[in-house]
């Protein structure tokens, strides 16, 4: 994987794992993010270890974060993106997009697919679109795996 680091003012977007604040990343998914509430630590940890990762940074503090699950021949998917409250409005989303969209590693994907509830118009920008034909797909989901006991 090639490591990739992408200033924008105060900001930087950097795919060095070493960098990443697991703290405030399993914070935002376990109680900010409306996907995956209650996520274990654990979980996240894991997560992180298996994917391609970008941290948004403002001064050495993390302020986003997105993923790709990836086979980095012809296929991805952009997971868990997310910029903190405090920080949005600022275009930092459309800055991570840019850094994901054109590392070097995936530029040359097939396709990168993604599920969002509210951000359609971020994603159309980047050349997402709806699923021409949605009764293709299939999926096995457990939307509350993280709250059962």
């Amino acid at each position: 994987m090639t490591t990739i680091e992408t200033q924008e003012g105060e900001f930087l977007v950097s795919t060095d794992k070493s960098k990443l604040d697991t703290a405030v990343i399993y914070d935002y998914l376990a109680h900010e993010s409306y996907w995956s509430q209650n996520i274990p630590r654990s979980v996240v940890e894991k997560s992180l270890q298996g994917s391609l990762c970008f941290g948004l940074y403002h001064h050495q503090q993390q302020v986003g974060f997105a993923r790709l699950i990836t086979d980095y021949a012809t296929f991805a998917y952009l997971a868990d993106v997310f910029v903190l409250e405090a920080y949005r409005g600022r275009g930092l989303s459309k800055f991570l997009m840019r850094c994901i969209i054109a590392h070097p590693d995936v530029a040359g994907l097939r396709r990168i697919m993604l599920v969002t509830s509210d951000a359609h118009g971020l994603y159309e920008q980047f050349g997402f679109t709806g699923i021409p034909n949605p009764e293709k797909m299939m999926q096995l989901h457990k939307p509350d795996i993280y709250t059962k006991k």
